[in-house]
Formats: C-alpha cells, structure tokens, sequence
C-alpha cells in the first residue's frame, strides 16, 4: 500500500501530468436507441449452455463478426441451435482485465466523503487507517463488495486482495472480503493475501494472526512489507512470512517500497530464500521502487535472478518515476501484472478500481505514443495480471475462454485514451454487467 500523494522516504509527489492523468475524462454519451445491444430473450427452447454475440469487433477489427460461445469458451463451429443472440451492433470486444493489487478492505468506495488528515510514513498512515476503519459504519464485507463489483461492471474479471491483518483489526478483513468473494464468484476470480500494514515484527501478534489465516485456509498468500526500511528486522521478518507459506502452502506477495540499496538487499534476500524453500513460481514482490532508475547492467542482471527463480512482480504505474519497467524485464522472462493499489482509503481520495484506467495511467506514466505502446499498456492489464494469478489468457480466438467486455470506439488504442463505457461486460458466456453496472443473479 503507498499513498497517492507523496509519502516521505517511501514514495515520490506525483507530477502535474500526473494528477492530470488521475481521473477520466467524461463518459461517452448514451448509446442512441438503434446503437444499443439487444438480447434475444431465453426462451424454453434454448440451449442454456451456447449465446452468439453477432456484430463483434475482436481488438477493433474493421470487419464485425460472430463470436459462439459455447460451455464458457469461444467456439469456432457453428452455432448451436437454440442459441441466445446478442447484437454487440458492432462493438469492440476485449479481453477483460485483471487488478494484480487492490486493497478492498480499506476503501470508502461509496460512503460519504471522508476528511483525510495529513500524514507522511507508513506509521502514520496506518495509524489514519485504524482511525477510518472505526468511522465508517456500513460493515466491511458490504464496502469490499461494492468495490469488487464496481470493478466487474468496468471489466475486471480477477483481482488479488491485499487485505490487513494486524492486532488492530484480528481477522475481520480476511473474513469481510472472503464473503465478497463468495458473492460475487460467478463473475469475479479473487486471490486474498493477509497483508501485515503495521508489520510483521514491530506489530506483536501479527505473526499468530497471519499462521492462523493461513492454517485455516482462508487466504491464498501471506504478505510482508518493507523489512528494512519499516519493521527494521530484514531475517525475521523474511523468515516469518517464509515459514508461513511454505508450512502452509501458500503463496507470498510482499510489498516492497524500499529503496536503492535497501531495497536491493531485501529483494535479494526473498530471491535466497524463495530458491531455498523451493517456492519457484510462488512468490510475488510489489512495487519494487529499487527497480526503476537502475543501471541498464545492474537491473538485467537482477532480472535474470528474479526470472531463474519465477519471482513475479507486480506495479500500480503511480508516476513515470515509479512505474517498473515493464518491457526490459519481461525481456529477461519476468512476468509483471498491473494493479489499482487503494481506493479511496485512509491514504488517498484517489483511486477508481477501473482497470481501463489504471491501463491508461500506464501509457501516460510510460509516455506512449505510439499505437503498439498503448496497446502494450492495455496488455499488461489483461494479460500480465492473469499470468500471476494463474488464469488462462483471453484472445477472443477458438478455445478461448469468454470473458471480454464491449465497448464504443474505433480501435484498441484510442479505447485506451479515450476510456469509453462498458457497455457490457460478459464472463464464461455470461453477462454479468451492463451499462456499468451488475446484473442481477
């Protein structure tokens, strides 16, 4: 987690271009009554298990087709019969995207505005977090599925949930958030890490929380934060959260906002100890602020180690001198996913959960020009985060799996600059949102 703004020793003011670049630009004006998709009612008749969404743009293609979709996954045969149709009246369709980092728990996503008080480091900050988490009343799991299904209807269709675990609030985020995902499993894939905000060390009793968390199977990764620069004990820590995951079989995701030599000496230590405990392909380290601004030489070789033992990173494209260098490194074979980070918490009033956006904000912090690095910055939302999370990829080709959302507009980049409506959002062959918004069931 980090601050929108600046936070003093851990991240960067943002730039004027930056903010610029913090909200959309208007929506799009309503679809005209001849421009809206209409769907065939289901009828007794019809195979419950195929759809045809006729006049699809796959990628902004300049030729509309049809696109089966049958059990879930696009099909290259001919429709059924008994098929549903959907007229998409010549829509682009897009792989739906995927938020590597988002912090459900802590939001007021919805809630009336809150008042922030000035802070500077992490210790503040959390202590602001503890001070919201008390003011707000609507209960924790009805905020975090709000949140998470805001981001459905703008075409999220998996996330990871760093969700806080500290003395301060036991377990009650992992279990609010655990029944947003269950509510929304039908349209939503969710990965919930228990993130120690406060620290593993200098907060006593995080540690029982984050083994009890992992023991009962209610988190799919155990977090860590900073053990340098924050809970000032790089082994133990590294060794906790370690311990932790490989007794309990579970993966890691530690945030990483230290810097320079710091922050290479704590990475280097979870690239030891990730190779130790035979934990290849588990481990995950976000924002890695040690990353941008390295030596050519220095940071390909850092690279190759993070690639040699499957170490993903993770990146929320906060400022052009924050966001990881997402090329250079998947060069070398690492893969790297975009996220949202916070939304509207104790940290920062910003934040949308629009994975559209934060692609966006990416081509902006990047300077993209160019059509291929727009697209490029939408990729690494679609496909980076599904990479970590496990997911197949979406092509929108036969076999793929059906899950895109239909948009406006006259191809992928301009789609990236422009960030028109949702106008639906389908998941396995299923609508789950229309006109940015959930559909019932």
């Amino acid at each position: 987690m980090l601050a929108a703004a600046a936070l003093a020793g851990t991240t960067a003011a943002l730039t004027p271009a930056d903010t610029a670049a913090a909200a959309p630009p208007p929506a799009a004006p309503d679809a005209s009554p001849a421009d809206r998709i209409t769907e065939q009612p289901r009828h007794g008749g019809a195979d419950p298990r195929a759809t045809v969404f006729t006049n699809v743009r796959p990628y902004g293609a300049k030729r509309p087709v049809d696109l089966t979709v049958i059990d879930g996954a696009i099909s290259a045969g001919p429709p059924p019969r008994g098929a549903r149709t959907v007229d998409c009246k010549g829509r682009i369709a897009l792989p739906t995207l995927v938020d590597a980092h988002i912090h459900p728990d802590k939001t007021s996503w919805g809630e009336p505005w809150v008042t922030r008080n000035p802070a500077a480091t992490i210790a503040e900050f959390t202590a602001e977090d503890v001070k919201l988490y008390h003011a707000l009343r609507t209960p924790l799991k009805v905020r975090a599925e709000r949140l998470m299904g805001h981001a459905v209807a703008q075409g999220t269709r998996a996330m990871r949930a760093h969700v806080d675990v500290a003395p301060a609030y036991g377990l009650e985020g992992v279990e609010g958030v655990g029944a947003a995902r269950t509510a929304l499993r039908h349209a939503l894939d969710v990965e919930i890490v228990a993130f120690p905000q406060h620290g593993v060390v200098r907060a006593p009793g995080t540690r029982e929380l984050l083994e009890e968390a992992a023991r009962t199977g209610a988190i799919d990764r155990v977090g860590g934060i900073d053990p340098t620069g924050f809970d000032e004990a790089l082994d133990e820590q590294l060794d906790i959260v370690f311990g932790i995951a490989d007794r309990h079989g579970v993966g890691l995701d530690i945030h990483l906002h230290e810097r320079a030599a710091t922050g290479v000496r704590s990475l280097r230590a979870i690239i030891d100890r990730t190779r130790a405990l035979s934990l290849q392909g588990k481990v995950t380290v976000s924002h890695v602020f040690c990353l941008p601004g390295m030596a050519e030489r220095e940071l390909d070789a850092l690279a190759a180690e993070l690639a040699d033992a499957r170490i993903s990173l993770t990146t929320v494209a906060l400022s052009s001198e924050l966001v990881l260098p997402i090329a250079r490194l998947r060069e070398h074979g690492v893969q790297v996913g975009l996220g949202s980070d916070g939304v509207r918490d104790a940290w920062s009033p910003f934040g949308t959960a629009d994975m559209l956006h934060r692609a966006h904000l990416l081509a902006w912090a990047q300077d993209a020009r160019l059509d291929e690095e727009l697209e490029a910055a939408y990729r690494a939302g679609a496909d980076g985060g599904a990479r970590l999370l496990g997911l197949p990829r979406v092509d929108l080709k036969p076999g793929s799996p059906a899950d895109f959302l239909l948009v406006r507009g006259e191809c992928l980049p301009q789609v990236v600059v422009d960030l028109p409506a949702r106008d639906m959002v389908v998941r396995g062959g299923r609508v789950v949102a229309r006109d940015g918004a959930l559909v019932d069931g």
